[in-house]
């Protein structure tokens, strides 16, 4: 994770899983990313002594250390990482107010 001026980004490596089984929510300040990565069918009918990539469903929280605009959040899934953008909501910045005393 790291922020820029503008946006907070993440980055998640998901080697193996599809676009289409990937979801993402914002919930408060926590981005949940959850899907499924399938077992490789050409794989299913012999024996392995090791896999080092595991299957079935997975889901990671991240706790958002900034307030963001969850409507304009972005997100792009390109050679299995997951980038997601998140526009930070800009700050309140003081002003000024002029009172009339009567």
């Amino acid at each position: 994770m790291h922020e820029t001026k503008d946006d907070l980004v993440l980055n998640f490596e998901l080697p193996g899983v599809r676009e289409k089984e990937v979801s993402l929510s914002i919930t408060g300040d926590l981005l949940t990313v959850r899907g499924e990565r399938g077992l490789n069918r050409d794989l299913t009918d012999e024996s392995h002594h090791h896999v080092e990539r595991v299957h079935g469903k997975f889901e990671r929280s991240v706790r958002l250390p900034v307030s963001v605009q969850a409507e304009k959040v972005k997100a792009t899934y390109r050679d299995g990482v997951l980038e997601v953008k998140l526009p930070k909501v800009d700050e309140v910045k003081p002003r000024e107010i002029k009172i009339d005393i009567v």
